[in-house]
């Protein structure tokens, strides 16, 4: 399984994930308070450096989705019929999120049947350990 590779920048982002956290970062600045995801050090819409890290409820819909098919990488070679979803956050619907929909938190990333995802299917988020990082993964809120 592949693990994310953390930057100083996404470092807090996967700190709270390790306390079951769902948070964005967002811009610090009085006039401003744009979210941004993926994490970077300045603020594209006011450029500050100002920023603060947004806890979010963890809903959100199907934006997209695909299911790889063979040939894949070696790492998910084991697990075909995954699916690699975008989730758009329900508090903050320009924030799409990629991840996998699956049937509980530590499944395997194969154990939802394809079938089942739908654009627009309401999904929370649930967190896993994955080799020492834990990392967000979603269920559908209709199981």
């Amino acid at each position: 399984m592949l693990t994310p590779v953390t930057d100083e920048d996404g470092a807090p982002f996967w700190e709270y994930a390790a306390r079951g956290e769902l948070r964005v970062q967002a811009c610090a600045a009085p006039d401003c308070g744009e979210l941004r995801f993926p994490p970077r050090p300045c603020c594209p819409h006011c450029h500050s450096f100002d920023s603060e890290w947004r806890l979010m409820s963890g809903r959100g819909r199907i934006w997209s989705y695909v299911l790889p098919h063979p040939p894949l990488l070696p790492d998910y070679a084991a697990q075909p019929g995954y699916n690699a979803v975008l989730v758009e956050l329900a508090d903050a619907p320009r924030i799409r999120l990629a991840g996998n929909v699956v049937t509980t938190p530590g499944a395997p990333l194969n154990s939802l049947d394809p079938g089942r995802l739908r654009i627009g299917a309401a999904v929370r988020v649930a967190f896993t350990e994955v080799d020492g990082v834990t990392v967000p993964r979603w269920l559908l809120e209709r199981g």
